[in-house]
Parts: C-alpha cells; sequence; structure tokens
C-alpha cells in the first residue's frame, strides 16, 4: 500500500505541471511567441475571427501581428468586427461613436479625398486603424516602419506620427478592411482618377499591451 501511494504521489507531480497555466506578461508573451508566419496564415484562413462578417481584410494585412493582438485582446476584436457586421455603414451619419469605452470606438466621415501630395504618412502607437471605404473610393499607401523617416514626432495627445516614405499604394473600395498596426505607416485619403471624395468609417481598436 505504502508503495502505491507513493507511485500516485509521484506521477500526480509528474502531470501537475500539464495542467498549468501562466497568466500575466509571461503568458502574452509566451502565446505570442507560438505565432509563426504559416500558423497565422492558417488561422487567418480559417476566418474564425470574422465570426460571421462577409467583408474581407486586405491581403497587405500583417497576418501575424493580426494573430497576436486578436487573441490578446479577443473580446475587443470581435465587438469591432461585430460592429462592421450589424451596422448599416451606409445609413450611418457622420460622427463618432462608442463601441467599447476606450477599447473600441468608430469614427464615420464623408469627406473629398485629397491629391498624394495633400495627404501625409503616418502611424499610431495606442490605437489599431480599421479602416473601410463604405461608399467611393480612394487610395491607401503602406510601408513597414523601418522603411520610413519620421519628420514630425510622436504626438502622444494625438496619438500620430508623421514620415516621409516610398511605398506601394492600394485602391480601397467597399467590400475590404484596411488594418494598420503601429509598425504599419500608412497614407490615407489619397485621390482616385474620377472619384472625388469617399464616405469611410474607421474603427480604432486599442492596442494590447
Amino acid at each position: 500500500m505504502k508503495n502505491a501511494l507513493l507511485k500516485f504521489g509521484f506521477l500526480t507531480l509528474a502531470l501537475a505541471p500539464l495542467g498549468c497555466k501562466t497568466s500575466g506578461p509571461a503568458a502574452t508573451q509566451a502565446t505570442a511567441e507560438t505565432w509563426t508566419p504559416q500558423k497565422a496564415e492558417k488561422w487567418y484562413r480559417s476566418r474564425e475571427w470574422a465570426n460571421g462578417l462577409k467583408l474581407n481584410l486586405q491581403e497587405s494585412v500583417n497576418k501575424v501581428e493580426f494573430a497576436k493582438q486578436y487573441h490578446a485582446n479577443k473580446a475587443a476584436w470581435d465587438k469591432a468586427f461585430a460592429y462592421f457586421r450589424d451596422t448599416n455603414l451606409e445609413e450611418l451619419p457622420v460622427g463618432k461613436y462608442p463601441i467599447d469605452a476606450e477599447n473600441v470606438f468608430a469614427a464615420v466621415t464623408d469627406n473629398p479625398t485629397k491629391e498624394y501630395a495633400d495627404t501625409k504618412w503616418e502611424s499610431h502607437r495606442k490605437y489599431i486603424d480599421m479602416q473601410y471605404v463604405v461608399r467611393g473610393a480612394e487610395k491607401m499607401g503602406q510601408v513597414p516602419m523601418d522603411k520610413a523617416t519620421v519628420t514630425k514626432p510622436y504626438d502622444e495627445a494625438r496619438d500620430v506620427a508623421n514620415y516621409s516614405a516610398e511605398g506601394p499604394q492600394y485602391e480601397a473600395r467597399p467590400g475590404t478592411i484596411y488594418v494598420f498596426f503601429p509598425q504599419d505607416v500608412h497614407r490615407p485619403n489619397i485621390k482616385v482618377e474620377g472619384i472625388d471624395k469617399d464616405k469611410k468609417v474607421v474603427v480604432k481598436v486599442h492596442v494590447a499591451q
């Protein structure tokens, strides 16, 4: 009996770490490290993040960063995607709309687009941009942070920094959401030939630390 109890105790101790769960920064770091490009691509293609949303994300999205941010702040992202899914964006008036207090909010504009020279490269630290053209069209530029040069240092109050850069431009039209993370320097609101304005919804999601 004594030997049996000793064996049981040893087995319990040996298996205990398998059931342990870490929390806090260490857990977040461990989770983030598991997102290889291949794993992130597979998860992205599964569209489990969409939860019934029919809109697409633009293929330039950083899928590894998307997977990390989504799983670190799932409740906020689910609310953002639900907003795109359940809101009549075509009829939504211009203005700002709370979605989840300071974690997620939306801004709707219906303005003329601009010539390239009148737009700026920018990035944000506190919030991730989800930019969606509801009506009309515009071009959006995007480059990695390490390919851009700061021209105006980060303004914490406005959550923006400006840059000089050269990079590709994508034509944004209804059906596709553009997602820009803090490391994505982007240049929105560029005029598309023959289209003078667009209606756009920008949903801001707080960056997970």
